[in-house]
C-alpha cells in the first residue's frame, strides 16, 4: 500500500530538499503535523512540505499519517493554486482509499471526504 503513494512523495523530496529545516529524529508525528500547519498557515510551504515529507518517511506505515500526510501535501498545492499537481495528487490518494476498501481496510474518512471536495472545487474553477 505505501509504495503507490510514495511515488508522489518521492517526487515532492526534491522539491522539498532545499529547505533548511533541523528535525530532530526523535519528534513524534503529532509535533510534525503541529510544525507543518504552522508553516502552512504563514505561507510558509517549502517549510510545511518538507514536515510532511518526514512525517511521511518516518511514521508513512501508520494508515492515518500516511493519509494526514497526503492530503495536507496535495492541499498545499491547491492552495499554491498549482492545480494539475493537486489533482494528481488527490486523485491517488483516494486511488488508494479505493483499494484499502477492496481489500477491507478502513482509512480514516476525513481526508477521502475532504480530498473528494477540493477535487470538485479545482473541476469548478475549470481545472
Amino acid at each position: 500500500m505505501k509504495a503507490v503513494i510514495w511515488i508522489p512523495a518521492v517526487l515532492l523530496l526534491a522539491a522539498c530538499a532545499s529547505t533548511k529545516v533541523e528535525i530532530p529524529e526523535d519528534t513524534p508525528p503529532a509535533k510534525l503535523i503541529q510544525k507543518a500547519q504552522e508553516a502552512s498557515d504563514t505561507n510558509k510551504y517549502k517549510t510545511a512540505l518538507r514536515y510532511y515529507q518526514t512525517l511521511l518517511e518516518w511514521y508513512g506505515d501508520s494508515a492515518e499519517y500516511l493519509c494526514t500526510a497526503e492530503y495536507e501535501i496535495a492541499f498545499i498545492r491547491y492552495k499554491q493554486r498549482r492545480y494539475n499537481e493537486a489533482r494528481s495528487l488527490f486523485e491517488s490518494l483516494l486511488s488508494l482509499y479505493s483499494r484499502a476498501e477492496a481489500a477491507g481496510t478502513r482509512l480514516p474518512p476525513q481526508f477521502k471526504i475532504l480530498s473528494e471536495k477540493v477535487l470538485a472545487r479545482i473541476t469548478e474553477l475549470g481545472h
